[in-house]
Formats: C-alpha cells, sequence, structure tokens
C-alpha cells in the first residue's frame, strides 16, 4: 500500500493542529522532511519545520492503522498543516481519501466493521449519550455480544458437515434433536440483537417532537425542564 498523509484535525484555525501519515514509508519520508531523526516508537520529540512541532511515531503493529504512523503535531494555521502535508507529499506520500485512515485500520484488522462505523458516529455525537455509546462501540462492544453467537454457529456448522460426510457410514453424528437445541439460544439472540436495531436507530438520528398546548399552559416550561436549562 502507498503511504498516505491528511490533515487528522477539523477545518479552520486552531491552537493546535495534526498531520498524520500512515504506511510503510512513513518514518523516512518525515524523517526527510524534517531533516532529523525520530524518536523510538510512542516518544514524542521536539523537532522544527516552518515552527517547533511534535512528532510521534507509532511502529506496526501497534498503531491506529496497523501500519507504521507518524503524527506531526504543529499551530494549527491552516497554512501551516497545508505546507506540512505539500512537504510529506513532495517527499513521496499520497493524500489521504476520505475515510481511508480508518479503511486501513479494518483491513489490517486493527477495527471491525462495526467500531469503523462507531468511529464516524462518535465524530457525529451530538448528545453526551450518543457519544457514549459510539465509544463503548469502537471499544468492540458489538463485536463481544456477536462472537459468542458465530462460535456457536460454526460449531454447528460443523457437525452438520460431519454428519453430510459420514452419512454413507451410517453414523449419526448429532441427532436432529440436538441441533434444534442448540440452535434454539441462537435463534433467541440473534431476535434480541434484532429488535434493538429501532432503538440503536432513534440514538444514532435521534427523534423529532413537538411539544403542542394552548397558549401560556406551560409549554415553554415543560421544554425547559427536559433541557434543564432557560432555552425557550
Amino acid at each position: 500500500m502507498e503511504t498516505i498523509v491528511a490533515i487528522a484535525t477539523p477545518p479552520g484555525r486552531g491552537g493546535i493542529g495534526i498531520v498524520r501519515v500512515s504506511g510503510a514509508e512513513a518514518k523516512p519520508i518525515v524523517e526527510q522532511v524534517l531533516g532529523a531523526a525520530l524518536g523510538p516508537p510512542r516518544v514524542a520529540v521536539l523537532r522544527k519545520l516552518l515552527d517547533p512541532v511534535l512528532v510521534t511515531y507509532f511502529a506496526a503493529p501497534n498503531s491506529y492503522t496497523g501500519e507504521d504512523v507518524v503524527e506531526i503535531s504543529c499551530y494549527g494555521a491552516p497554512v501551516i498543516l497545508r505546507h506540512t502535508v505539500e512537504q510529506c507529499v513532495a517527499a513521496g506520500a499520497r493524500l489521504a481519501n476520505p475515510g481511508e485512515f480508518t479503511l486501513r485500520a479494518m483491513v489490517h484488522g486493527r477495527l471491525d466493521l462495526p467500531q469503523a462505523e462507531a468511529v464516524r458516529d462518535l465524530i457525529n455525537a451530538t448528545t453526551l449519550y450518543q457519544a457514549r455509546v459510539a465509544a463503548r462501540q469502537v471499544e468492540g462492544s458489538v463485536a463481544q455480544i456477536v462472537r459468542p453467537v458465530k462460535e456457536q454457529l460454526l460449531e454447528l456448522i460443523a457437525l452438520l458437515e460431519a454428519g453430510i460426510d459420514f452419512a454413507e457410514d451410517d453414523v449419526s453424528v448429532a441427532p436432529d434433536a440436538e441441533i434444534l437445541r442448540r440452535l434454539d439460544p441462537i435463534a433467541r439472540e440473534t431476535t434480541r440483537l434484532a429488535r434493538s436495531f429501532d432503538y440503536g436507530r432513534l440514538v444514532h438520528s435521534g427523534i423529532t417532537l413537538a411539544i403542542v398546548g394552548r397558549p401560556n399552559v406551560g409549554k415553554s416550561s415543560l421544554f425547559n425542564r427536559l433541557l434543564d436549562q432557560d432555552r425557550a
């Protein structure tokens, strides 16, 4: 895979901005740009580009993408961030496509699909509750629920395939009643997960609620009470 680079912080001016470089050539590219060696993995070192920058090297596979990653922290002026990216591109990196760092994290097994979607949800969260739910999913809460179900299904598939392989030998690997008994808890768990979709959709998208009533009956007071602050 090509080594990629992009600004990792939101657009606009700020006190701090971060440029992220990921790929097999991330370390030599940044060292060429800075004209100095980087520190050991996970140790931030002070270097100079246009201004002093703090540079942290993460060695594969112990990084967000699972590749060698270098993060350059500098003043969050757009001109400085753009210059840093341009220098990395001139040294051999390619501009990252939207979401490509997270895609590479999936490719290298650092994240599964639910975790990758949760990264997006965490970034787009508009309430603290949404952020908490997304943060749990980023940590792998969905995978922890699904993994036992997957393992049980794989065991059943192995039993069924063994029954097919030995069918001519008149050997019963697992009676039908045993297969059905094992399927029952799997069916209950998958049904429960499917029913949780509507709740998850509400957490993700929110709901539109109208407070309707005659004038001066307390609509604004109710609204403020629900928010625990004066907004109406």
